[in-house]
């Protein structure tokens, strides 16, 4: 079995750490939104499918550096990520047209310098970036097992 899959999806991923450079000040980064186009493919036996998949991965995320002594927000960006993606997943069926699955994802998203400003100053990081994301599912496929659906009038 093959195909091809889209996603989009909110999300409120964060992290953060001591700044390098600028020490006891600390950076946040965090995923607002991301997106996957993936191929995948996968085999059935029975009512249980096994899938591998990969493809490209898009982020959305904002970054802040923040004072260590106050807590202040410093200075902030901005940026669409652009990465890959693989995954895998299992899905197993349990009646007539409901199915349930699990299925892991890994963006690779890179590293890079990121350029955070503030009306008087700016400053850089370098802010790596890798996602891993976990998923259940419950599917309910609309019509019926075997032929296509047809129009009848």
């Amino acid at each position: 079995m093959w195909g091809i899959e889209g996603q989009g999806n909110w999300a409120d991923f964060r992290g953060s750490n001591v700044s390098n450079l600028f020490a006891p000040d600390f950076n946040r980064s965090r995923v607002d939104a991301f997106g996957l186009i993936t191929g995948q493919i996968g085999y059935a036996w029975n009512n249980v499918l096994f899938y591998v998949k990969g493809g490209g991965a898009v982020t959305g995320d904002k970054y802040d550096a923040f004072s260590g002594r106050t807590g202040l927000v410093l200075a902030s960006a901005n940026e669409t990520r652009w990465g890959g993606t693989v995954g895998a997943g299992l899905e197993f069926g349990f009646a007539q047209n409901w199915s349930v699955g699990v299925e892991y994802d890994h963006l690779f998203m890179g590293s890079r310098n990121v350029t955070l400003t503030a009306p008087l100053f700016s400053e850089t990081e370098h802010i790596s970036q890798d996602v891993d994301i976990g998923l259940v599912r419950l599917n309910y496929r609309f019509g019926g097992y075997g032929a296509p659906v047809a129009a009848r009038y």
